[in-house]
C-alpha cells in the first residue's frame, strides 16, 4: 500500500463488546490488528476500544435465562463504547446477540451482526443446508433459524438434543477457559459428521471459541464457516470503506 497516508491516519474506531469470553476477545483484538496491518502495511494497525465484561455475570445470565438482567447489564456497556468514540460496534459473542442486537436497533452507531457475514459467505458458496454448533441458546433459537432462512435462504440443521448438551458443555466448561481436550475435539467432529449424514453441506462454528478446537483443516472438503473470523473480516471491510 502507498505509505503516504497522511498523519495521523484517519481511521474508524472499532468498538468491541468483549469478555464473552476473554479467549474470543483476545482473538478479535489480535486478528483485527493483524488484518488491518496487512491492509495498511508498515506499522499501522487498528484503532480499537474494548469494554470487557465479567464473564461470571454472563454465565449466570445465560445458564438461568436471565435475559432482562443481561439486557440491562450490556446496555450500560454499549453506552460506554459509544462514549469512547466507537464508529462501529462488534459483540464477540453469538449468544449475547440475543440481547445486544435489539439494543443496537435503538442506537445510531453502526453494528455488524455476527450472523450476517456468515450468511453472506454461505450464500456465496452456493450452499442451502448447513449445520450449526453453538451454545444451547443459539442452537435452540428460532430467531437464528429464521434469520438464516429469510435473509440467506439457508436451512439450519441442528444436532439432536443429547449432542446439543455435549456441544454446550464443552463451550462453557472448557473452551471459554482455554481448556482444549482431544476427546472433546473428537466429539465435535463426530457431531459434525452426524449432521453431515442428515444433509448438511457445511457447518457454522456459531460460538466464537469453537475455532480453538476445530477448523477447516479438520474437515477437508466440508466447508467450515467460522463466525469469529468472518465477523472480523467484516469489521476490516467496514474500516476500509469508511473514514473516521
Amino acid at each position: 500500500m502507498n505509505r503516504d497516508l497522511g498523519r495521523p491516519l484517519s481511521q474508524c474506531t472499532i468498538g468491541i463488546l468483549g469478555g464473552m469470553s476473554n479467549q474470543a476477545t483476545g482473538h478479535y483484538y489480535s486478528q483485527l490488528n493483524d488484518r488491518l496491518n496487512a491492509m495498511y502495511g508498515g506499522w499501522d494497525n487498528g484503532e480499537i476500544v474494548i469494554v470487557s465484561v465479567n464473564f461470571g455475570n454472563i454465565e449466570r445470565f445465560v445458564r438461568h435465562g436471565l435475559w432482562d438482567e443481561a439486557k440491562d447489564y450490556l446496555d450500560e456497556k454499549i453506552t460506554r463504547l459509544e462514549g469512547a468514540g466507537s464508529d462501529v460496534i462488534l459483540c464477540v459473542s453469538n449468544t449475547m446477540h440475543q440481547v445486544v442486537a435489539p439494543l443496537m436497533e435503538a442506537r445510531s452507531t453502526p453494528f455488524i451482526h455476527i450472523a450476517d457475514p456468515t450468511g453472506d459467505a454461505i450464500k456465496a458458496a452456493g450452499l442451502k443446508k448447513v449445520a450449526l454448533l453453538g451454545t444451547l441458546p443459539v442452537m435452540n433459537s428460532l430467531d437464528v433459524i429464521k434469520r438464516f432462512q429469510e435473509k440467506y435462504d439457508v436451512t439450519i440443521i441442528m444436532p439432536d438434543d443429547s449432542d446439543k448438551l455435549i456441544v454446550d458443555h464443552i463451550i462453557f466448561d472448557q473452551l471459554v477457559r482455554g481448556d482444549l481436550r482431544a476427546e472433546s475435539k473428537a466429539e465435535y467432529l463426530r457431531i459434525v459428521e452426524t449432521t453431515r449424514a442428515q444433509g448438511a453441506e457445511g457447518v457454522i462454528l456459531g460460538c466464537t471459541e469453537i475455532f480453538l478446537l476445530i477448523d477447516q483443516t479438520d474437515l477437508a472438503g466440508f466447508p467450515v464457516f467460522d463466525t469469529a473470523s468472518l465477523h472480523i473480516d467484516a469489521a476490516v471491510a467496514f474500516v476500509k470503506a469508511h473514514k473516521a
